[in-house]
């Protein structure tokens, strides 16, 4: 069996899927994204493809250390994300040949299901709430919202400290003691407004708070987890075990690499493995499309010290991205008492419509991340 033919396709709203075929006609899929850039990500998709011509499919480790080791640029999103969604459509082929799922393939899995959080919208209290409430009735037992939805300076006043601490109020009102919410900083406190910030916060006993300042401060990371006792979880933007070393060495309890930035299936395996040997947990990123998705569910099921995942399920009732949209059964994506359960088909568990995808990606997309200013014209981090 070898590869014969990878192609990729620009699906809407902003999703990039990778489809790769074997001689004898085995596909595997993948989700090689990274939000903003998904046509530079294609482009190296298309240069790393050359690397895997005539390989054999199920040698994954092997095809792995060359795609990531075999030049002398290594390293860093982009190539990082290319590798993630070739590395997903290997184990979809090696699972789909062995009649597996991927989990199985990991070790086997290590639980029947799967706990999920998803977003909840909203700058005011009462609108925040209203989502919060939403959220509840669709069966989620665990939110996340953005701690500051707007731009944030250096050094802020105290009635944006107030608005975040009622927005948090209100989502934790609705929740009650039985669910849980989590609170993404995204990167936009800086590390006084962090330390400022994190004790105030914690009354109101959140899962984690992300990513408290951006990843470029990880030297400040022992004293950001060392002034407040809510967990710290950061990842997203880190895309290797090397980048994750420095920053459970600070003390973080959970680790959130992306399966379709950090070198997909295989190296978020092996970032779980150092997470928990720092007796930190793994709560993958992942606000994208379906195959990262369900990337995502294959390590969980395989994890022990997963904790809870991300998805981006029923944003599109608010306006927000078509999670599923290219999937011929939708059915391994309900969630059942807030949970998701072991999907039991082979590979990544999921079934493309291709001539679906082919249909979008005839129209394509462009996403890009719109840069954002503070009131005085100067830009704001991201």
């Amino acid at each position: 069996m070898k590869i014969a033919r990878i192609e990729t396709f620009l699906v809407p709203p902003r999703w990039l899927f990778v489809r790769v075929e074997t001689d004898d006609g085995v596909v595997g899929w993948g989700e090689p994204v990274l939000e903003g850039r998904a046509g530079t990500v294609r482009a190296a998709v298309h240069e790393l493809a050359e690397l895997l011509d005539g390989a054999d499919p199920l040698r994954i480790e092997d095809n792995w250390q060359v795609l990531t080791k075999g030049a002398f640029y290594r390293g860093g999103p982009i190539l990082a994300s290319a590798v993630a969604g070739l590395d997903q459509a290997l184990w979809d082929i090696a699972g789909k040949v062995r009649g597996a799922a991927v989990h199985e393939l990991l070790g086997g899995p290590v639980r029947e299901r799967v706990r999920m959080y998803g977003w909840v919208a909203g700058d005011e209290p009462s609108a925040i709430a209203d989502s919060a409430g939403r959220a509840v009735a669709g069966g989620l037992t665990a939110v996340k919202l953005l701690g500051c939805p707007g731009t944030l300076g250096p050094i802020d006043t105290p009635a944006q400290t107030d608005l975040l601490l009622r927005r948090v109020a209100a989502v934790r009102d609705v929740l009650g003691p039985d669910r849980d919410l989590a609170i993404d900083f995204h990167g936009r406190f800086s590390p006084a407004m962090a330390r400022r910030v994190l004790p105030l916060l914690e009354p109101f006993e959140p899962l984690f708070v992300e990513e408290p300042v951006l990843p470029e401060f990880g030297h400040l990371l022992p004293e950001i987890v060392a002034c407040t006792s809510i967990p710290i979880a950061t990842g997203e933007r880190l895309f290797s075990r090397g980048d994750f070393l420095p920053a459970l060495q600070a003390g973080i309890a959970v680790a959130q690499p992306d399966l379709s930035h950090a070198g997909g299936i295989s190296e978020v395996r092996r970032i779980a493995v150092v997470a928990e040997t720092f007796g930190a947990s793994l709560a993958p990123h992942c606000p994208l499309g379906p195959l990262a998705l369900a990337s995502s569910l294959q390590v969980d099921l395989a994890t022990p010290n997963f904790l809870i995942q991300e998805q981006a399920l029923g944003l599109e009732a608010d306006g927000g991205p078509r999670v599923l949209a290219g999937l011929v059964d939708e059915q391994p994506f309900t969630l059942v008492d807030g949970h998701l359960l072991r999907p039991r088909g082979p590979g990544l568990g999921v079934q493309v419509d291709e001539q679906a995808v082919r249909r979008a990606a005839e129209i394509g997309h462009s996403y890009r991340i719109t840069p954002w200013r503070h009131p005085d014209g100067s830009l704001a981090e991201l």
